[in-house]
This record gives C-alpha cells, sequence and structure tokens, in this order.
C-alpha cells in the first residue's frame, strides 16, 4: 500500500473548507466503509499476530510494529459479524484515536476520495449494521458506511467516564445549575460522554448530532433576538461531523455578530499536531482531546469562573 496515504501536510489544506479525505476499505463482505484519512498512519498487510490471554474477543492478536505492540482489532467482528477467515490477504489499518495507536483488520483497502462533509449524511434507520454507524456517504453510486469508531474503541477498550472526587464543589454546581452548553457531536457514545461528564459539573445539556443542525439551532436563537453569548455558557464540538464539520461551524458562528462572542471549545479524537494552528486559523477559542473528563470539567469551571470574575459575582 506504499503511496496510499498523502502527506499530513497536503491533507491539512482541506481544514477549514468543509472537505476531508475517507480511505475506503472492505470487511467481509462486498459493502464499502470509510475512514477520514486524519485519523489513520499508515496501511500495511497484516503481520504476524501474536495471541495474548485476556484480550477482548474482537481483538485478534497484538502486531510489533515500528518498535512498538499494538492491539489488531477485527472490524468485521467488532460490529456485530464473523471474524476475517484468511488473514493472509488481509490488510491492517493503523490509526490514532484519542492519543491511542491500534490497527484495524480489514479485508481489503480500495483507494483515498476527496469529498465534501456536506456530502456525508447522518445514516437512516436500519441502514446495515446501523447500531455501529456515524455516517453515510455516496461513491461511484455506492453507499459507503462509516463506522463509529469511538463506539467500538469504548466497548474495546474502557476509558473512565467519572470525575474524579476534588475537581467540583458546591459553589460551583451551585452556579452551574444556571448555565447552559452546547455539545455537537455526531458519535453517540461521545455525546453520552461529555453530556454524563458535565452534568456531574452541574450545567443544562443541548446535545445535537451535526454542525449544520447546530448552526440552525444557533441561528433560532439569534433570530428570536437573544445573545447567544449570554444563552449559552459555551459550545463543545467534535470536529469530524456530517453535514458541517466543527472547523466550519466555528468559522460560521465567528462571522455572524449575533453570536461571534459565543465561548467555542473544540473537542476531538483528532490528535494530530495541526489542531492548535487550526483552532486558531477558525476562531475557536481552545482545543480538548477526548475523552479527559477531569480536564473536561475543569474547562467548564473556568468558564464559570471567567464569567463570575467579570460580573464580579
Amino acid at each position: 500500500m506504499a503511496g496510499v496515504m498523502d502527506s499530513v501536510n497536503q491533507r491539512t489544506q482541506l481544514v477549514g473548507q468543509n472537505r476531508l479525505e475517507l480511505l475506503l476499505f472492505r470487511l467481509a463482505g462486498n459493502q464499502l466503509y470509510g475512514i477520514n484519512v486524519f485519523k489513520v498512519k499508515e496501511v500495511l498487510q497484516c503481520p504476524k499476530l501474536t495471541l495474548l490471554p485476556k484480550l477482548n474477543p474482537v481483538v485478534r492478536g497484538v502486531a510489533h510494529i515500528r518498535g512498538g505492540t499494538l492491539p489488531i482489532i477485527d472490524l468485521n467482528k467488532a460490529t456485530g459479524g464473523a471474524g476475517l477467515s484468511d488473514l493472509s490477504t488481509a490488510f491492517v489499518i493503523i490509526t490514532e484515536y484519542n492519543y491511542r495507536v491500534q490497527g484495524f483488520l480489514v479485508r481489503s483497502v480500495e483507494r483515498i476520495v476527496n469529498m465534501n462533509w456536506s456530502e456525508i449524511h447522518p445514516p437512516p434507520r436500519g441502514t446495515g449494521r446501523d447500531h455501529y454507524l456515524t455516517a453515510v456517504t455516496r461513491v461511484d453510486e455506492k453507499t459507503v458506511e462509516i463506522i463509529d469508531v469511538e463506539k467500538i474503541l469504548a466497548e474495546v477498550v474502557p476509558t473512565v467516564e467519572t470525575i474524579s472526587s476534588g475537581v467540583i464543589d458546591e459553589r460551583t454546581q451551585a452556579e452551574a445549575v444556571s448555565r447552559k452548553v452546547l455539545i455537537v457531536d455526531d458519535s453517540s457514545v461521545a455525546r453520552k460522554q461529555v453530556a454524563r461528564c458535565l452534568q456531574e459539573v452541574g450545567v443544562e445539556i443541548v446535545a445535537l448530532n451535526d454542525g449544520r443542525q447546530a448552526l440552525d439551532w444557533l441561528k433560532e436563537i439569534a433570530d428570536r433576538g437573544e445573545d447567544v453569548s449570554k444563552h449559552l455558557l459555551m459550545m463543545v464540538s467534535d470536529i469530524e461531523m456530517p453535514e458541517m464539520d466543527g472547523y466550519t461551524l466555528t468559522a460560521e458562528v465567528r462571522n455572524d455578530p449575533r453570536m461571534n462572542k459565543l465561548h467555542i471549545m473544540l473537542h476531538t479524537s483528532l490528535s494530530g499536531v495541526f489542531n492548535q494552528a487550526m483552532v486558531k486559523k477558525v476562531g475557536a477559542d481552545e482545543f480538548l482531546a477526548k475523552f479527559k473528563p477531569d480536564e473536561l470539567a475543569k474547562r467548564v469551571i473556568d468558564r464559570l469562573h471567567a464569567l463570575r470574575d467579570a460580573t464580579g459575582a
């Protein structure tokens, strides 16, 4: 698969233009699947796998690659199918999510396609393995299903979702009760993780599925003559989303004088080094990699304290 990956510098040119590149692959059958190239570090023929005791059943083994040991997750098995039978012709997509590196075992890797996020849509009910889908699109008149990788990883490698003792005090919780936070994320698992965390802080939650929904909702508030930055404590938005990505959503909010003072935090499993630069480029206030409940809670608490200091309360 030499040459299948473009350089990071080339790919980052898509950012802020509501565009992405999908690496297309197949599992057991002929259905096409896609994964954002930003998440992919390398694609290679399936190496020799070593079995270890007490591995999750969907982990086919570990591989020794580039001096490191990586778990190799059978995506077909992880999404409810049978495990891939012939590993001699299979491929492994090495990915990085939330600062964790792992390999996804797939039957074949096809090609990379350049698309607009507006061409990526939430999955219709009953489409394929909808339990594990986060979006769908079409390429060459064929449906491409985009798997909710965050859901799979949450099942295979569960993360801590509770806030540590001492992070939140009673005064902060009392202040939070009157505040509302908008969460925007296409992954149902990620939305629930963030919502549970912020509900522990004490704020009211509004959760939406994608950037287009969020922008329309914010415009409705502005159309009523309300000050969006006073209506909401902040917006916590994913970057990768159907219809409109988080970068474009942020830019749209900043370009609307009725809402451009809204505090925006981009919260994403994209952990590449380009993120800080892109936060500044599109006008977000801050960036946080998923999913660190203590750090997320602290960011919201810092925002509450900043407002308290500003009003002298």
